[in-house]
Order: structure tokens, then sequence, then C-alpha cells
């Protein structure tokens, strides 16, 4: 038998071998001032520390509840959040929008502005102070964590901190990032992000797609990635070749799941983990929790997400609201950003922060008005919330459509909205069972999966530490070239072929009609000497 000593020993160094090999250490970097994908990307590095890890998170927001368990720190950047802020008015200022009519209008306007945005963003955030001293500081980490926005540089990071690439794409992989991991990009049945069109695309349509889809990826690939080359080469080492790291994730986390996307092409290397961020049910402050239970014709509960303020609405369009909202018999939760709103309805409460994902659990609640943003489109499915969607960018156009395709959305775009819209859209979502119902039937999907998300999206990331990568999730055919993968050089050759044999066949062809002729002419020479 061991003796109590060899016991102690043997138990020590267990514990010493688990505590020093379980920990990885996680870098997560989510610069954009959007408080939505902060509030996503910080709930992974949150439940990646909870999970006992090694987390440092770069941002411009500050973490009020940090996670009790593992380990957890901040850089915050704060001396970019204002020239942020001035960028990111330039794709989401509401007047703006209302203004030219619709983003989705001009989509290649929008996406230049994108770009350019996500690449001042990419600058301001590697040339900061702080995030200067990190890449200087020799620090090695085993996981690189970046949110997929078109901040290409910050991929260089991975290979200069030793570490796996984990991408986190906030929606459905858009096309342009999909082909990184060597999802098919097929115009054909995959929508560009702006122009909105789901799965049945007609002939119309697929043009318009292919057409986007190509000047797209042309300008991306003659003008924005070999800017983002230079950032690389310029903020953190002349030594790293981006083209090489694009290609090279090692795991994306995809906020998505089929009862929003419907089925769509994949590869292994992406895992789909939406829903990871909402929490059941938790009790709502006293005085909400009474409004709630005391409204005896329910609640139509509006917001227009973190970025598009209700504050920031025209009067006219503020105006053409509250005359509709003043017509109906529930009462009116909006989250407005103001103490104040004039001429508010008597049926119409305010608020400057709501906690959604617990109100949209509330039984009283009858209906949501959105703006369609992922976040909120993943929290009406999953409590079964029919939604009335009014999207003004970005990938809110498309959730829209695909909840409507799938009967339990009504979609106003925000340059339409008026009093009689807003009016004929509550009415129809209300008095129309169809759309309850087919929500509902979405949410029994959404909750039908063997392991929680955020349980999925840990083993995922701790999976590709342990196996150095693994390679074996990656397509092989990431290594062919763009036409070998599309199989221009096999066309060529079948048409270069098929086209010899014609030309054989027509000389052939010819000469044989040519030897015919010869002799029918011959005959009849000799036909005329007789």
């Amino acid at each position: 038998m061991c003796s109590k000593a060899s016991l102690a020993f043997i138990l020590c160094t267990v514990f010493l071998y688990v505590s020093g090999t379980s920990g990885y250490k996680i870098l997560c970097v989510f610069p954009i001032y959007f408080p939505s994908h902060y509030f996503l990307g910080n709930e992974l590095a949150k439940g990646l520390a909870e999970a006992g890890h090694d987390v440092t998170m770069v941002t411009v927001f500050e973490e009020k509840n940090p996670p009790k368990n593992g380990k957890y720190k901040q850089i915050i950047m704060y001396d970019i959040i204002q020239t942020e802020k001035e960028l990111l008015n330039k794709i989401a200022n509401v007047s703006t929008i209302i203004s030219q009519g619709s983003v989705f209008s001009n989509p290649l306007s929008f996406l230049s502005n994108f770009i350019n945005v996500c690449y001042d963003i990419t600058e301001q955030t590697l040339k900061n102070r702080k995030m200067q001293e990190l890449i200087k500081s020799n620090q090695t980490f085993d996981v690189l964590l970046l949110p997929q926005f078109s901040l290409e540089a910050l991929k260089g990071l991975a290979p200069h901190f030793k570490a796996h690439l984990v991408l986190f794409n906030n929606n459905a992989m858009i096309t342009q990032m999909g082909h990184f991991v060597g999802v098919p990009n097929l115009p054909s049945i995959n929508s560009e992000m702006l122009l909105g069109y789901t799965e049945q695309m007609n002939f119309q349509q697929r043009l318009l797609n292919t057409i986007l889809n190509v000047v797209t990826r042309i300008g991306v690939l003659i003008y924005d990635y070999p800017r983002h080359k230079e950032l690389v080469h310029k903020y953190i080492s002349k030594d790293i070749d981006l083209t090489d790291i694009q290609y090279n994730a090692a795991l994306v986390l995809s906020n998505s799941h089929t009862s929003l996307n419907l089925a769509e092409a994949s590869v292994p290397v992406i895992k789909e983990i939406a829903g990871f961020h909402v929490r059941p049910p938790k009790k709502l402050p006293d005085d909400l929790q009474k409004y709630l239970d005391e409204a005896k014709d329910g609640v139509i509960y509006f917001s227009m997400g973190s970025n598009l303020k209700g504050i920031d609405l025209p009067n006219n369009t503020r105006k053409a609201l509250m005359n509709a909202f003043s017509k109906r018999k529930e009462n009116i939760l909006w989250k407005f950003e103001t103490d104040d709103m004039p001429g508010k309805p008597k049926n119409v409460r305010i608020e400057k922060w709501l906690p959604q994902s617990d109100i949209l659990a509330h039984p009283n609640v009858k209906l949501f008005i959105t703006h369609g943003g992922f976040l909120s489109s993943i929290e009406t499915v999953y409590h079964g919330m029919p939604t009335v969607a009014i999207p003004a960018f970005g990938d809110q156009l498309i959730n829209a459509k695909k909840a409507e395709a799938a009967g339990y959305t009504y979609i106003i775009e925000l340059h339409q909205l008026s009093e009689r819209t807003i009016s004929t859209a509550i009415e129809e979502v209300l008095t129309n069972k169809k759309y309850r119902e087919n929500v509902r039937h979405r949410s029994k999907i959404f909750h039908d999966r063997p392991v929680k998300p955020l349980d999925d999206a840990v083993y995922w990331v701790e999976y590709i530490v342990r196996h150095n990568g693994a390679q074996h999730l990656r397509v092989n055919y990431l290594k062919l070239s763009w036409y070998e993968f599309i199989m221009v050089d096999v066309i060529a050759t079948i048409l270069a072929v098929i086209f010899v044999l014609l030309y054989i066949v027509k000389k052939i062809v010819c000469s044989i009609l040519d030897l015919r002729i010869k002799k029918i002419d011959e005959k009849a020479e000799k036909i005329k000497k007789q």
C-alpha cells in the first residue's frame, strides 16, 4: 500500500499537471464600437474564462461584470473610441439612411464606405499605444479570437503571437467570408448580404447577385487586401504573409443555426453556436414586472437595437410611429434614449435601456418591432416571438427576408416607415395566427440541440488547441488555385479537344465532299464530250 506521503506526492503531481495544462492563453480582439458586436464577443470571452482559460480581451468597452472564475483581463483602447464613433456614423446614421432612401438600393456605395471604415478601424487598432505594447511584449497565446468583420490585417496577429486563428462570425456565413474556409461561393443560391434575396432567386435576381458578387470580390482583392497587407508589415511584422493566414483559420464560430437560416453548405471548421449569449429569463425590475403583468391587452415591445437609436429617428418618422401607437389598445414599451418624448401617447412607456431577452420571455408581450439585427433575430426565435422588422443597413435586410420567408416577420424598410405602413404591419401580425405558429415551430427546432451552444464553442476552441490547429478539419481544396477549383483548366481542355475534333471532322467532311464534287464534275465532263 502507498504511504500517506506517497499518496500526497501523487495527488500534488496530478494537480500541478492538470492545472498547468488545462488552461490556455486566449487573446480576443474586438475593437469595433458596436455594443452588440462587443457583447457577443465578450460573452464568448467570458465563457472561455469561466471554463478555466487565461483570457485577454482587447476592446473599446469596459466590462462591469467580469467572470468570477478563470482569468479575465481587458486592454481598453480609450483613445480610439471617439474616432470610431465618427467612422461608424458614416455607415450607421439613421438620418442619412432615410435621406438616401435605402442603403440596400445602392449596395456598392455602402460596401465601399464599409470597407474603408473597417480599414480605418483596423489601422487605429494596430497603431494604438496599448496594442503596440502588446505586440512588442514577446508574449505568446494559444488562440487568437477575432470577429470576421473585414478587419483583415488583425489576422496577422496570429502568427506573431504563435496562436491558432479562430474567427467569430456575427451572423450566417457571408459568401465572401466563407470563401476563405472553403465554403462554395455560389451566387445562384447564396445572396449577397445587401441584396437580401432568399434562396429561391429568379433570373434577374441571380444576374444582379452574380454581378455584385464578382464586382465585390474583385474590388476587395485588388483594392482592400493590398492595403491590409501594408498594415501588417507596418505595425506587426514584415515577415508575415497575410495571404497565407486568410486561408488558414483553424475554426469559425458562426452565430447561426438552421432554424434561422435554413440549411446551407458548410465545412468542418464552421461550428454553429447561435443562442450562446441567451440566458434563461431573469427576474425583471419590480416596476417593469408590474407593468408587464398588469397589461391586460398585452404589450408591443419596440427597439431599434444599440446602433440605431430611437432618438435619432427624424421627427416626422417619430410622429408617425406615435400616431400609430396611440390608436392601439396594447401598451407600447419603447427603448428610447432620453427621459422625455414630446407628444408621447398615454399607452407608450419609454426606457433608455431594457433587458430585451427577459422582456421577450414575458407571456404578455405579443409583438416585437425590431431592426432585424442578428442578435435580436436569435432572441426572437429563442422566445417564439413574431416580429415586425424595420431593417436599415448591414445584414438586417437579409435577416428580415429570411424570417419573412419562414413566415414569422412582416417587413417595412426604414425609408417607407409611416403611420399607415406601421399600423398595417402591426394589425397583420397580431391578427394572423400564422406568424406566431411559424415562429413557435422555429423555436422548437432552435432548442432541440444536444449541447448548449456556449459549451459547444468552448469545446471546439479547446479541441483545435489540443490537436495543434486541427488541420484534419480543413478541406483540401483550399490548396487549389481559383481556376483549378472552378475547373477552368479542365473545361478549357475539354473545349479545346472538342474544337480540335470538330475541326478534324470538318476537314474530313470537306475532303469527302470535295472528292465527291470532283468525281461528279469529271463525270459531267465525260458526258459533255460524248
